[in-house]
């Protein structure tokens, strides 16, 4: 035998026997060493392994391959937070690659999100649910069909009842939505025209949500003083899941206002009655002490507001109504706490309090409110809860982690990152293990979002990994879009969302179309 050939033989037998002893790859990602909150249990130190878009195996120092290996020490391993209340569908149903991939979410590990909240969003939630299938998305998401949508669908702005005929085709707008894959049925009971509903039309659509299966969702009808009271609202709310035979949830529990502050003892003493009686009741919660919502529904009267804005414009200019409509407009001030605790967050006005705006313009508040009401309804950041009512609230095992997700407030950018922060890390209100399962696994358990909201061998690989020293919101009330820090690492279905503490740019969200009661559907 020449020597080449023996050479090539035996080069041959080397890399013939190199391919045999290779060790086979078992996994995708191995997340190794950090401490493992799973969402079931005690936490430990160990990793997770997944494959695909799975987790195949959680435990401590797993004796298995990988494709790649990120190294944890020292890190918090989570499962993915799930935000119950948002108001992210434009973005998700965006043109715009980059706002699809909803960065404020991710870097804080937010990988589930809920939208369709406060009434909103739109009755067609089969389109909204198809739109990631053409439109890619960071995060995953599920959708509320909104009762606001519906009945301004069938009714319009009226402050009416309806007819038999518009409560059967609201009826039928709900149960569609639910075959079409909705969560369930979300109202924003105090805002128009909504609030014109009388409890009885809510109940009347809950049945049909409860029909398929679905739960109900409320802003409920008054967090104040405004109408009914925040008792009066929580008690509407149980009434509600008690005469629908619905799980009910209180989108954003709070007591808003210098009426109502101090009132979060008796709120949490009624929802306890109720879910001792046995209604499944929750809430949600964001970590701040300002709202934002907009300066109309902030200061308008409702009577004011029948008919929408061209008919508010118009009670504007009308001498007969002036009087009664600033009296209203004072009352409500008064409520917010003055015209000092109410940011304008958009607009001509941006980043001034309306306190600011009236000095300006050589004006009282109220009549400055109505000079910004003409030019626009600008977003506002209104300060009006007290730190003793948040950490009540905070405390009580039924009360999840959300955002509110909306613009011109800090709570996109920072709620989840926040409530770490300030309420486990230095007020130490509650513990991390508690943060992370009021942030992920009471709210998937809750909703029934199957698969998600536990790091356990089968589930999707949906997980989050930061910086017990460094995960802490960055946005302010004055820089409210300022990214969060300390989250390292970020996985969605299994794809790598954030990589040492920068975005990927991969879009690897699911819609999640909530599964009708079998038979409920045609």
């Amino acid at each position: 035998m020449t020597a080449w050939r023996t050479a090539l033989l035996c080069g041959f037998a080397v890399l013939t026997l190199g391919a045999a002893d290779a060790p086979k790859v078992e996994t995708d990602l191995l997340i190794r060493g950090g401490t493992v909150y799973s969402g079931t249990g005690e936490p430990f130190v160990g990793d997770v392994a997944v494959r695909g878009d799975r987790i195949v195996k959680v435990g401590k120092a797993l004796k298995i391959s990988a494709r790649r290996t990120i190294d944890a020490r020292g890190m918090i391993v989570a499962p993915g937070f799930i935000d119950p209340h948002t108001h992210m569908g434009d973005d998700l149903a965006s043109d715009d690659p980059a706002k699809r991939l909803i960065p404020a979410f991710l870097m804080q590990g937010v990988t589930t999100a809920f939208i369709g909240n406060d009434g909103g969003g739109t009755p067609d939630v089969g389109t909204l649910l198809q739109s990631a299938a053409t439109k890619p998305v960071g995060i995953n998401y599920a959708a509320y069909v909104g009762f606001g949508a519906v009945r301004s669908q069938v009714i319009g702005q009226d402050d009416r009842a309806p007819t038999d005929a518009e409560m059967t085709a609201m009826n039928g707008l709900v149960g569609s939505a639910m075959c079409q894959g909705a969560l369930g049925l979300s109202t924003g009971l105090f805002y128009a025209p909504q609030s014109f509903a009388k409890t009885r039309e809510v109940v009347e659509l809950s049945r049909v949500a409860a029909a398929h299966g679905g739960v109900y969702d409320s802003h409920i009808r008054d967090e104040s003083s405004y109408t009914v009271g925040l008792v009066g609202a929580i008690e509407e709310v149980i009434t509600i899941a008690r005469e629908a035979s619905i799980p009910a949830h209180i989108a954003h529990i709070k007591a808003l206002g210098v009426d109502v502050q101090g009132e979060a003892p008796e709120i949490i003493a009624k929802v306890e009655a109720a879910r001792a009686a046995g209604l499944n009741i929750t809430a949600d919660q964001y970590p701040w002490s300002a709202s934002g919502t907009s300066l109309v529904a902030s200061l308008m009267p409702l009577w004011a507001q029948d008919g929408g804005r061209p008919a508010l414009l118009k009670r504007f200019d009308d001498a007969s109504l002036a009087e009664k409509l600033r009296a209203g407009i004072t009352e409500n001030l008064r409520k917010r706490g003055g015209a000092d605790k109410l940011l304008i967050v958009e607009g001509k006005y941006l980043n001034r309090t309306l306190a600011d705006v009236a000095k300006e313009r050589g004006e009282d508040p109220v009549t400055a409110a109505i000079a910004v009401i003409r030019i626009a309804d600008p977003g506002v950041v209104s300060f009006n809860q007290s730190e003793a009512d948040i950490t009540a609230f905070m405390k009580r095992p039924w009360v999840m982690t959300g955002s509110d997700a909306s613009g011109g407030h800090p709570r996109i950018y920072g709620s989840f990152a926040r409530k770490y922060d300030k309420y486990v890390k230095t007020e130490h209100v509650i513990s991390l293990k508690d943060f992370i399962e009021r942030s992920a696994t009471l709210t998937a358990d809750w909703f029934g979002l199957e698969g998600r909201g536990r790091l356990r061998a089968g589930n999707f690989a949906d997980i989050v990994v930061f910086d017990p020293k460094s995960y802490a919101s960055q946005a302010t009330y004055e820089q409210p879009t300022r990214l969060a820090s300390g989250v390292r690492t970020v996985v969605v279905n299994g794809v790598v969302a954030v990589d040492n503490g920068a975005l990927t740019g991969k879009a690897a969200g699911r819609a999640l179309p909530h599964r009708p009661k079998p038979g409920s559907c045609p």
